[in-house]
């Protein structure tokens, strides 16, 4: 059964940022050895995805060039690749890290622009990979700055939907697609609110969301908390997010997030 269709259960996706300014764990898995020793890790907590980014895309994050993120991104793929069977995702916008990581075993790319980078789009087509598309008002750098909606919704809904559109026309499959409501990408913290209450309105698109909000400034805003103490308020979301549809959940705390959900798929 294909992991990510609609009657399958949650996923758990697990963050691996090769990068050094990641927001959370920036610097701790920039070298390979420690990269993989924390996919080893998360995988053997029962990570379905691992998910490997070579750029941050935190707000103010300074942008990084195309061999630089190749540098940082390919080698773990390939490790990962010859020692697991476990579905990798690729985080990252650019079209030539998306060819070359797609050569050496990648299975998803996951891109926070929703393939409108030049030559994205064709190259997702012309693979077999999957992609999640996100919505994100803006850019990383200047996202944060003043982000307005006249209804949050809707406005994301039809963001999703017309790069749904755009991928169907380019010659992927609706089963290749997964979509994600983008949680503090060029949103306020009453803007996150509003989308996990009525995330309905995305899961019953019947494509495969992803929620990505583990240690997120939206939980920092709400428990007045760093990031090194913003476990129970994510694992509280992921549960909500699941109770309304999410498949696809990802986190840097992957063990607990899975018990979390257990239960919650025990009782829903």
């Amino acid at each position: 059964m294909d992991i990510f269709s609609q009657d399958s259960s949650p996923k758990i996706m697990g963050i691996l940022n090769v990068t050094p300014d990641s927001f959370s764990d920036g610097g701790k898995f920039f070298s390979s050895q420690f990269a993989i020793k924390q996919a080893r890790l998360m995988i053997e907590e029962g990570a379905d995805i691992i998910d490997i980014g070579g750029e941050s895309t935190r707000p103010g994050a300074k942008p990084v060039s195309v061999q630089e993120e190749l540098d940082r991104v390919i080698p773990v793929v390939e490790q990962i690749r010859a020692e697991f069977p476990t579905s990798i995702s690729v985080d990252t916008s650019k079209s030539v890290v998306m060819q070359e990581a797609i050569k050496v075993g990648a299975d998803i790319i996951n891109d926070i622009m929703a393939l409108r980078g030049e030559n994205s789009l064709a190259t997702v087509a012309n693979s077999e990979v999957k992609v999640c598309l996100m919505h994100i008002q803006g850019e990383p750098r200047t996202m944060q700055n003043e982000p307005h909606y006249d209804d949050v919704v809707s406005e994301v809904k039809d963001f999703l939907l017309t790069r749904i559109q755009a991928c169907l026309d380019a010659g992927i499959k609706t089963d290749r697609i997964i979509i994600d409501p983008g949680f503090g990408f060029g949103k306020t913290l009453e803007h996150n609110l509003t989308l996990m209450r009525k995330l309905t309105n995305l899961t019953e698109l019947n494509y495969p969301v992803l929620i990505g909000v583990s240690r997120k400034s939206m939980i920092g805003a709400l428990l007045n908390k760093p990031v090194t103490e913003r476990l129970h308020g994510g694992i509280a979301l992921a549960v909500l997010a699941v109770n309304r549809g999410a498949k696809i959940i990802r986190t840097h705390d992957v063990a607990t997030t899975i018990d979390a959900i257990k239960i919650a798929q025990a009782v829903i």
